[in-house]
């Protein structure tokens, strides 16, 4: 992501000054009916777009199961109009860019961050839209990834007659929308890890106490992260230890779904008087095995607890069959707030996608504490599994760590 969007997201960045993704800042551009590189973008190009990013940036949380995209619409260089995509049965980006722009927006230039689309679903297409309003060249950051409308949107504004050009930051477009892109190609969703450890790589102390590792200001970010996303994932042994209610509290809602909260055990082993096993909203997921107990089941049934029952691996829940029943309940972007067990089975299996690692200015000294991930034997350092490090900047006093799985060939 560029600065300009990391900015909305995250807040300050210290130490690197690169993102995680790279632009591609080279334009292609549509002749009528046909795609086709061209020139580079300008820098009144780039600066157009980053504001359609860091628009479509404000619809984090909202706006599932459709992409965040932001629009502006730019003539003699003044944005006469922009828009972002709020949220379901709500208008598109472009859409509302163009309202604001009015009888301005013939011979325009229309910037939006992700392709138009060309469908009818639960608004009109955006490329009739875009016709009617009568502007002459639209600049698109990436592509739609779902491969039932790729291409589509632009195809029809080109054979229209209008000047298309896309790949404008297309990797940060892209990025933006990971989740929406991981959930339309595989059903699953993108998993991301957040973890807090000591600079010793501590999690809690000897008895088991973890509340607070981090500082407010890690703490404040960690709710707005469950804030952006659809669900929140932990094993049992957290549920025991720290009793947590997995809600967002520290920072506003503002107009996002509250996230679902889900619990992996095995044998159905949450405590009766936790916070979790007392349903309610934002509604709790329990997973399962066959093997569960029975009595508990109805006890957290009757309380508006969600039993899912999933079949069993190596004696426990099978993680990828609850990504699978997670995506098929319509969750694109799970927040990891498990312990060792939990984070070290999705990292050993290759289901975890990113890392947030906050790492805070103290160190336990403690042989006997545990780690922030358990569950691999490692007996060489080729065994390791690899990341991508993205950014790292100062949270307060912490230190946030950024990375994301580095597939191996």
């Amino acid at each position: 992501m560029g600065e300009d969007l990391q900015a909305v997201i995250y807040g300050r960045r210290v130490f690197s000054r690169r993102p995680l993704f790279y632009a591609d800042e080279t334009s292609r551009s549509c002749d009528p009916g046909e795609v086709e590189m061209s020139m580079e973008f300008s820098a009144e190009d780039r600066r157009c777009m980053r504001k359609a990013l860091s628009l479509a940036a404000r619809g984090k949380g909202m706006c599932h199961p459709n992409p965040m995209v932001g629009a502006v619409v730019v003539r003699d260089g003044e944005i006469i109009g922009s828009g972002y995509h709020r949220g379901p049965f709500t208008p598109h980006a472009e859409v509302a860019a163009l309202r604001q722009a009015s009888e301005m927006a013939r011979g325009a230039v229309l910037y939006v961050s992700l392709e138009p689309c060309n469908h009818q679903g639960r608004t009109p297409p955006c490329t009739e839209a875009i016709l009617r309003a009568g502007v002459e060249r639209v600049v698109i950051a990436a592509p739609d990834p779902n491969p039932n409308v790729e291409g589509g949107g632009a195809d029809r504004l080109a054979q229209a007659g209008l000047r298309v050009e896309h790949g404008l930051l297309a990797e940060e477009a892209s990025q933006l929308n990971a989740a929406y892109e991981r959930y339309v190609l595989t059903g699953r969703p993108l998993v991301t890890v957040k973890m807090a450890a000591t600079a010793d790589g501590k999690i809690a102390a000897r008895g088991g106490a973890s509340r607070w590792i981090s500082g407010e200001k890690a703490r404040k970010m960690v709710h707005a992260m469950r804030r952006e996303s659809d669900a929140i994932l932990v094993g049992k042994g957290t549920v025991a230890a720290d009793d947590p209610e997995l809600t967002v509290r520290m920072v506003p809602l503002r107009g996002a779904r509250p996230p679902a909260r889900v619990v992996v055990d095995t044998r159905l082993e949450l405590p009766l008087g936790s916070r979790l096993a007392q349903g309610g909203e934002p509604r709790v997921i329990v997973a399962t095995t066959p093997e569960h107990d029975r009595g508990k089941a109805a006890a957290l049934t009757a309380r508006g607890v969600e039993v899912m029952v999933l079949p069993g691996r190596d004696g426990r829940v099978d993680l990828e069959g609850l990504l699978d029943a997670l995506g098929r309940q319509g969750v694109a972007d799970l927040l990891v707030e498990g312990g060792p067990t939990l984070v070290g089975s999705l990292f050993g299996q290759g289901l975890a996608d990113r890392l947030a690692l906050f790492i805070a200015p103290k160190v336990f000294a403690d042989g006997e504490t545990p780690a922030w991930i358990t569950g691999r034997e490692v007996n060489d350092p080729g065994q390791a599994i690899p990341l991508r490090w993205g950014t790292a900047r100062r949270v307060g006093e912490d230190l946030l760590l950024e990375a994301e799985m580095r597939r191996r060939e």
